[in-house]
């Protein structure tokens, strides 16, 4: 989850400086290609249209990372909590001398997704 949310950030930083491109080479191209643009929706107003549009991305980037930081938190307090009950439960088998029967395909397939969402687990 961690990586998702690392490789989500950097695509918000990557469409932001995209976003900054394209505005410079809108920008460009206007002034030498279509000066006097007659009869169509005027460029500049057009540019600032991606200008609020920019805004807004950024405000979404700056509302995103306080939530990408508390799922960071909560997956941390999830595997310490998952941690502890696994801990507890082996120490439990150990002192009543329960044997597990091995585990079922279902079993084995929920334990492989659930290392793979949290390998420090």
């Amino acid at each position: 989850m961690e990586a998702e949310v690392d490789k989500l950030e950097l695509m918000f930083q990557k469409a932001d400086s995209d976003l900054d491109y394209i505005q410079y080479r809108l920008e460009y191209e206007i002034k030498t290609n279509h000066p006097d643009s007659a009869g169509e929706k005027n460029p500049v107003t057009l540019l600032k249209e991606l200008s609020a549009i920019k805004s807004q991305y950024q405000t979404l980037c700056a509302r995103f990372k306080p939530v990408a930081v508390e799922q960071k938190e909560t997956k941390s307090r999830i595997c310490a909590t998952l941690n502890k009950t696994m801990t507890m439960i082996q120490e439990l088998r150990k002192q009543t001398n329960v044997e597990l029967a091995p585990l079922t395909k279902k079993r084995k397939l929920q334990q492989s997704n659930l290392k793979s969402h949290m390998p420090e687990l």
